[in-house]
């Protein structure tokens, strides 16, 4: 009897424990995200793009505009080990807790993360040759800012093993070559298995966006083929996290850059919800209808991951559309070059000398030497110190009208 009376006191304890620890997340109902108090949370925030998932434009260059062409043209401007350095300081300046504490200033609810799956591997990436913890470090920093200043994070794997886009947006080398080789999906699937256990008691963490902006349109030649694949890997990818983690959201974003959802199965898991993109278009409910109707038809929250670069008019106007359809969002991004963010970097007086040799062509050695003589190192090692400078929330300009266009508050 004794014994009995134990075992079910365990069990009564082990059932209270479960149940506290699953009270402490997001959940799924309906088309709704809801918090642990049973309210509503309707996403609005920002994109960290650019912080650990460089592209060029942010930085004033345009033919170099992914993240390997970006530190091989470094490295031909400064050398290897200037280059190195100059990625370690960017990491630390970039984003601080100074930028999480505005972003939460200004209203938001939510923060996306943008992260290379190099971050999680002993291969080289921003300025280091062993990766292995640097992005649980840099993710780590993130979730304490994050719950100081009651924001939510989003986890977005922008570039995949291998590439699932095939452009410039996920560091690939031209084709997504994730969706069909089977060793880069192994790679994918582990790294987000460690992500997964590492945070499964994370409640500032929303939930996991298994990849960004899969099967970009230039493979619509070979869409049914991919587009199917890509569905099988979600799946497999989702039941891999669901082995060491129950409790956080997974976010599947569609194909063609996040517009196209057929190949999506949902009813596996009752905690998925599905990401659109949106960049240009009308500022309608109509423009979007698509992502309104798979949103009702799928009885799933439809998230926008991305959305921006537009006026503040325009950007104003879709907010309120997006408010209306019950479509959360993100705009992208929260800092970069000039303008058409929240906090705008402002290029070092001659910066152009570094976009110049940047954009410059570098196709053979003799080129390089040649572009290399029209900015001495001393010169080019300044600039980049400047930026680096420039780039600290001190130094950068509030946007005010983009921000009033978030409709944050």
């Amino acid at each position: 009897m004794r014994l009995r009376t134990f075992l079910i006191t365990i069990l009564v304890c082990l059932t209270s424990l479960c149940g506290q620890a699953k009270g402490k997340f997001l959940r799924v109902e309906g088309q709704d995200i809801v918090r642990p108090d049973g309210s509503k949370l309707y996403i609005r925030g920002t994109n960290l793009g650019n912080w650990l998932n460089p592209e060029g434009y942010m930085f004033g260059f345009s033919k170099v505009n992914s993240p390997h062409f970006i530190n091989e043209m470094l490295s031909q401007l400064v050398g290897p080990a200037k280059a190195a350095d100059f990625w370690a300081r960017f990491k630390d300046n970039y984003i601080t807790q100074e930028d999480i504490h505005f972003i939460a200033e200004q209203g938001a609810n939510t923060i996306r993360l943008p992260f290379h799956y190099k971050l999680f591997t002993s291969e080289d990436y921003m300025g280091l040759s062993d990766n292995t913890n640097e992005g649980f470090r840099l993710i780590d920093k993130l979730v304490e800012w994050c719950r100081a200043e009651g924001l939510y994070l989003i986890l977005d794997m922008h570039d995949c093993p291998g590439g699932q886009s095939g452009d410039n947006i996920d560091d690939s080398y031209g084709y997504p070559w994730l969706i069909t080789e089977r060793a880069c999906q192994e790679q994918f699937i582990s790294i987000w298995e460690r992500i997964a256990r590492r945070y499964k008691n994370e409640p500032v963490i929303l939930g996991y966006e298994l990849m960004n902006e899969a099967l970009a349109t230039h493979f619509n030649y070979d869409y049914d083929r991919l587009s199917a694949l890509l569905g099988k890997l979600y799946r497999e990818t989702a039941e891999a996290v669901r082995k060491v983690d129950r409790n956080h959201i997974i976010i599947l974003g569609g194909a063609n850059w996040n517009t196209r959802f057929e190949m999506l199965e949902i009813d596996y898991d009752p905690q998925l919800m599905i990401e659109c993109h949106r960049y240009g278009g009308e500022p309608t409910a109509e423009s979007i209808s698509y992502f309104i109707q798979t949103q009702q038809r799928t009885n799933r929250p439809m998230f926008m991951g991305e959305i921006g670069h537009g006026s503040d008019e325009w950007q104003t106007r879709f907010s309120e559309v997006m408010e209306g359809a019950n479509i959360g969002y993100t705009y992208w991004p929260y800092k970069k070059v000039d303008n058409s963010c929240m906090m705008a970097v402002v290029r070092p007086e001659g910066w152009r000398r570094v976009v110049d040799f940047a954009e410059a062509r570098r196709d053979n050695y003799g080129a390089i030497r040649e572009e290399r003589g029209k900015l001495p190192q001393a010169e080019a090692e300044a600039l980049l110190d400047k930026f680096l400078e420039n780039i600290v929330f001190s130094r950068c300009r509030v946007q005010e009208g983009y921000i009033r266009s978030m409709r944050l508050k």
